[in-house]
C-alpha cells in the first residue's frame, strides 16, 4: 500500500497526520517569494523533526500538510516547532509580515489518516492548486 512502517526496537508505527493552518486574520500573503520561503523553512523544519512530508500545498490563504512521523512527537508540538519557525523567519525577511499582529493565528485542524486513506488526502492536497 505503498508506505513504510517506522521500525525501533520496542515499536512499529505508521503514523499520519494532515495539518491545515491560515495566516492570522486568513490575508493572502503566502504568494510570491513568501510562499516559496514558507515551503523552503516547513521541509527544514519537518527534516529537524525526523518528520516524513507525504504532501504539501500552499495557498495564499492557507497550508494544507501531511507527515509521516515516529510516535513519540504529538500534533501540537508538530505545529508549535513549524509555526513559530517559519513565523520568525518569514517575518524577519519580509517587513511586510511584521503589520500582522502574528504570522499565523493558534488554531489548526489535524486529522490522522492510515494507508488506506493517505491516497485520498493525498490526491485532495494535489488537487488544491487546480481549483479556480
Amino acid at each position: 500500500m505503498g508506505q513504510e512502517y517506522r521500525r525501533k526496537n520496542t515499536s512499529c508505527t505508521l503514523i499520519n497526520y494532515h495539518f491545515i493552518w491560515i495566516p492570522r486574520r486568513r490575508r493572502k500573503v503566502l504568494v510570491g517569494d513568501v510562499r516559496v520561503r514558507c515551503e523552503e523553512l516547513i521541509r527544514d523544519k519537518c527534516k529537524q523533526l525526523t518528520l516524513e512530508i507525504l504532501e504539501l500545498a500552499i495557498e495564499p490563504a492557507h497550508i494544507h500538510l501531511f507527515v509521516n512521523c515516529p510516535p513519540d512527537i504529538a500534533p501540537h508540538q508538530i505545529m508549535f516547532n513549524i509555526k513559530g519557525y517559519s513565523s520568525r523567519f518569514l517575518r524577519k525577511e519580509f517587513p511586510h509580515l511584521l503589520k500582522m499582529p502574528s504570522m499565523w493565528t493558534r488554531n489548526y485542524f489535524c486529522s490522522t489518516a492510515g494507508n488506506v486513506s493517505s491516497e485520498t488526502i493525498k490526491k485532495y492536497i494535489a488537487a488544491q492548486g487546480t481549483r479556480d
